[in-house]
């Protein structure tokens, strides 16, 4: 079983997950964020999607190369992000612990808080 993956980093992952024409090859920090928002539905800092994308690379489950820098960012280069193998099994993984928790539970959930 891979290392455990909390609800950010598999949003994260997911978001590079995304098909070429959501995210693909545009899968830069800016742009995760923007999906990992749309996708929770909530505000998320900036902060935290480049840490957790650190933090991602730092286990082997992303790679980032530099892009060539554009006009917009004064010459400064964007860092492309891409899943990897490793990545890919610790979603798997978080995926099948997640049902072995809601297994014979209905959802949603009703019942008194």
């Amino acid at each position: 079983m891979a290392e455990y993956l909390g609800a950010l980093e598999q949003a994260v992952l997911l978001a590079l997950l995304r098909p070429r024409t959501e995210l693909g090859k545009e899968a830069y920090g800016r742009a995760i964020l923007k999906e990992v928002e749309s996708r929770l539905h909530r505000d998320v800092s900036a902060g935290a999607v480049y840490a957790t994308l650190d933090r991602l690379e730092g286990k082997g489950f992303v790679s980032s190369r530099l892009g060539p820098g554009t006009p917009v960012r004064g010459g400064r280069p964007k860092r492309h992000y891409t899943i990897q193998p490793d990545g890919i099994r610790a979603l798997n993984d978080a995926k099948t612990a997640i049902d072995r928790l809601w297994a014979g539970l209905r959802a949603p959930l009703k019942g008194s808080v």
